[in-house]
């Protein structure tokens, strides 16, 4: 399986060669206005979008990567789509490193409910990170951050969710760069507290064809797997009886269309 070359020891560059597979611990924690959490199992992928996976033929429906599933579907490449974007935020790469953490398209589907970017300056400096997210009913939204050295920033939420919260609030967020491990967290902060919280936690494996197809065979058809399962906790809380909050109308950023 090829991909993007190595670093080759580039300012704030990862120390393994891109793609990578991370096997991932997803964890939901929703304390108001009932207790109740899941967590599930999955793997993802971390790739350089200008050079994306490259599977034998007859592995190729177990990953790709297609530019309609990001930025609104209307760029030639991935990157293409980031770059409408940055550039509608006043940002310019001006031919930086980005490394992508999101789910592949699996047998034809996928379900991305957060991609990260991690984005570089030409000479391999942080510059901001990028997290793209997808919601139930087809929407998304891409929130820019400008993370501490830890990873840490905050932003004002603003897409529909979860049908139990409104859009107000914010989230606090811890998005290090991965390496041999994956561990993100993004918090929902509202008045009076912070009622939600979701982690993942990964370790990185090779993104060879015998770890895909363990993994596969693991986690078959992932990406439908992680849409039904959100779906069937959101059935499970309003049969619990908690208010489903009315959906506001999302208007499309500019750059994302």
């Amino acid at each position: 399986m090829s991909g993007a070359p190595a670093p080759g020891g580039e300012p704030g560059a990862p120390p393994v060669a891109l793609p990578a597979l991370y096997t991932c611990r997803i964890s939901h924690v929703r304390t108001a206005p009932r207790r109740y959490a899941l967590r599930h199992r999955t793997y993802m992928w971390l790739i350089d979008p200008d050079h994306p996976p490259r599977l034998p033929r007859l592995l190729r429906p177990l990953a790709r990567f297609d530019s309609r599933d990001h930025f609104g579907g209307t760029r030639p490449t991935i990157r293409a789509g980031l770059e409408a974007f940055l550039a509608a935020q006043g940002v310019e790469l001006a031919g930086g490193r980005v490394t992508m953490l999101a789910h592949a398209r699996v047998l034809g589907y996928v379900f991305n409910p957060l991609s990260l970017y991690w984005c570089h300056g030409p000479g391999g400096e942080p510059l901001c990170v990028v997290a793209e997210v997808h919601n139930t009913y087809g929407e998304r939204h891409c929130y820019l951050l400008r993370p501490d050295a830890g990873g840490r920033a905050e932003v004002a939420k603003e897409l529909y969710v979860s049908p139990f919260f409104p859009v107000d609030g914010g989230y606090s967020m811890r998005l290090p760069e991965p390496d041999e491990r994956l561990s993100l967290t993004v918090r929902l902060n509202r008045s009076g507290g912070s009622p939600f919280t979701a982690t993942v936690q990964g370790e990185r494996r090779p993104a060879t064809v015998p770890a895909l197809l363990r993994l596969a065979v693991r986690h078959p058809w992932s990406t439908a797997v992680v849409s039904a399962a959100i779906r069937l906790h959101g059935i499970r809380l309003y049969l619990r009886g908690l208010p489903v909050r009315p959906r506001p109308h999302h208007r499309a950023q500019e750059g994302v269309k």
